[in-house]
């Protein structure tokens, strides 16, 4: 009977101890991010293949302080270096070799975040198809060059987003004058159009964020940079 009773108590405690970790384990996965996203841009802005190796954008969450873009691309140096200071905002980031990211929700409310390979970032927020209302805004971020290759990472903080964005598109620019490259994650119909426009937000495809963004975070209340426009 001592015999048996061991035998029990140690079965008892094994499966209470079992018990106890799956619940670690489910708290845990709560408060951590659940995965990463991955973006290849291969093509240009109306849907040609690009002529060179192709850009990479990973989407991870930083749970306590926003959402994690990594970049990995070819280096052009086409243009040079703007000039600015690395880490700030830099005005008209647009005009040089850029890589840039946009996050839209069914409100036509979306942020622009724009990299470039020499440590420069431009974040816009707009409220309505090309209707910025906030620009220059701070960020984590730094980007290291290497040979003909570059990688960037930036924190985009949590209240910089709009409420419920469900869509996304990424694009990159380099070249100059007449050598202008424009490229797209998800690009418009060939021959469509005749110049390219990062805003035509009806080609921005859905994306299910909620896969990236922590537990903790409540996606349901507006950010005070967005909730006097909400």
């Amino acid at each position: 009977m001592k015999v048996l009773f061991s035998r029990r108590f140690v079965t008892v405690s094994c499966i209470g101890f079992a018990v106890i970790i799956l619940v670690l384990r489910r708290t845990m996965s709560e408060l951590e991010p659940a995965s990463r996203l991955h973006f290849e841009i291969k093509s240009t802005w109306n849907n040609f293949s690009i002529d060179h190796p192709s850009i990479h954008l990973t989407l991870s969450s930083d749970v306590n302080h926003g959402m994690v873009i990594e970049v990995n691309a070819p280096f052009f140096n086409d243009p040079p270096n703007p000039g600015g200071q690395p880490g700030l905002p830099f005005q008209g980031l647009w005009e040089y070799e850029v890589v840039e990211a946009f996050f839209l929700n069914d409100k036509n409310q979306y942020l622009e975040a724009e990299f470039c390979p020499h440590g420069q970032h431009l974040v816009i927020l707009l409220n309505g198809f090309r209707k910025p209302f906030k620009d220059m805004l701070n960020l984590t971020y730094n980007a290291v060059i290497h040979g003909n290759t570059w990688k960037g990472k930036a924190v985009i903080p949590w209240d910089y987003f709009p409420h419920g964005i469900t869509r996304f598109n990424a694009y990159a620019i380099h070249g100059s004058a007449t050598w202008r490259v424009y490229e797209a994650l998800y690009p418009v119909s060939k021959e469509k159009f005749s110049s390219p426009d990062f805003h035509r937000l009806e080609y921005f495809k859905k994306v299910d964020f909620k896969r990236i963004f922590p537990k903790t975070y409540q996606a349901d209340q507006v950010s005070s940079l967005w909730k006097d426009i909400a």
